[in-house]
């Protein structure tokens, strides 16, 4: 239950404000443990809640983090308190549902709650490395430069998500269009010329009645093929979803000749600069081992770490053992293993990870120069072959003409 409040200290100063207990004695013991009278104490009435849907719901992005990390980081290194830092960035925010989240996590600081605590009742929102880093930044009174240092780490993430998804734009529009054509030609244009063939005595060739049978399946059961598209789509994501399914989708992701290579990059690149920045932080090792685990978000390179992990807390060093993991190439273990060597271990994979930045924006060009004409081609060949059958029937009439 929220409750309004009005009180008094012992100096005259008024507060008021609303507060959640599980009764009205709770709230009374609360007021009275900070040394202030009460004068007005109201139950709050609830209002009506929209009806949300979780599949509407705004997500939160990179970018989104990204000006949340940047913004903070600037009001405390200015000297803001943190609760009133946080209701200025709580007014600033455009994403609704990072809104409602520093809201929430406002009110819990209010109540005497640290920030990293106050945001891990929104681990959906926030994510873990995020959290960790906020944690180690209350411990070491070092919050505005962690907060520094994650806005520079989620820019970075969010210029390398923003490349790949340009990169993939012009395949996935090449691909839609060719699938509309396709359909354009099959339900609308082939029709057409089927009446003029079944005018003709002459036998049709094999690709024309392959044509026409999926034009007229197209035009009467056009339901069965979004039934059988969305069913795989969702069969798909459930197979993902389940530990068998997920550890065959990353293997894949890891061998598949096209994009290894590519993947490798970004594993690298994010494991590398997440390590880094928590080192630098003050993070343990074992810690800032596993955290950069899981940003990697492959289950075949998290079974490869635990190994790893086990053995670094029997003191073995980092870069003997990052060899085991085949992801990692030997350039950046070779790196780790100079910074051990020299004591500027975050220097050195903040450099390392720099590097793998510009290789894989090298690498998304190369991949794109190679999708492009690879699209092309395959439109060129699936439209050629819709023209191929409907002009093959015509061929064959000219030539009995002529006869």
């Amino acid at each position: 239950m929220n409750f309004k409040f009005k009180s008094v200290d012992n100096n005259g100063r008024m507060y008021s404000g609303t507060m959640a207990a599980a009764s009205e004695s709770e709230i009374i013991s609360i007021i009275r443990g900070r040394q202030q009278r009460i004068i007005q104490l109201d139950l709050e009435q609830e209002k009506a809640k929209d009806v949300e849907l979780p599949f509407l719901k705004e997500k939160v992005k990179v970018a989104d983090l990204t000006m949340f990390c940047k913004q903070l980081s600037t009001m405390l290194k200015a000297g803001v308190p943190v609760n009133r830092a946080l209701d200025i960035q709580t007014n600033q925010t455009v994403n609704k549902t990072l809104k409602d989240a520093l809201t929430q996590v406002s009110y819990s600081i209010k109540q005497g709650l640290p920030l990293s605590k106050a945001m891990r009742q929104f681990p959906d929102i926030f994510p873990v490395l995020l959290l960790n880093m906020i944690e180690a930044g209350e411990l070491t009174g070092k919050l505005d430069e962690v907060l520094a240092r994650m806005y520079v780490h989620y820019a970075k993430e969010n210029k390398i998500n923003s490349k790949m998804k340009g990169a993939m734009i012009y395949p996935i529009v090449l691909a839609c269009l060719t699938v509309a054509v396709m359909v354009l030609m099959l339900t609308v244009v082939m029709p057409m010329f089927s009446e003029m063939f079944s005018s003709s005595d002459s036998p049709l060739p094999l690709p024309t009645r392959i044509m026409l049978g999926l034009s007229n399946s197209l035009r009467n059961y056009w339901y069965v093929y979004i039934a059988v598209v969305s069913g795989a789509i969702y069969g798909f994501k459930q197979f993902v979803a389940t530990k068998g399914g997920r550890r065959v989708f990353d293997s894949v992701k890891l061998n598949l000749p096209v994009v290894k290579g590519l993947m490798a990059q970004i594993i690298t690149a994010r494991f590398t600069r997440t390590l880094s920045t928590l080192l630098a932080s003050g993070v343990s090792i074992i810690k800032a081992l596993e955290s950069a685990t899981e940003i990697t978000n492959n289950v075949i390179v998290m079974g490869e770490m635990g190994g790893v992990i086990n053995e670094v807390k029997k003191g073995i060093p980092v870069s003997s053992l990052l060899r085991r993991v085949s992801v990692f190439p030997p350039m950046m273990v070779s790196m780790l293993s100079i910074g051990e060597e020299t004591g500027a271990v975050d220097d050195m994979l903040a450099k390392t990870a720099d590097y793998y930045d510009e290789e894989l924006e090298s690498a998304i060009g190369k991949l794109v120069s190679l999708l492009e004409p690879a699209m092309i081609l395959f439109m060129g060949v699936a439209i050629g072959l819709v023209v191929l059958a409907m002009y093959l029937p015509m061929f064959d009439m000219f030539g009995n003409m002529k006869l």
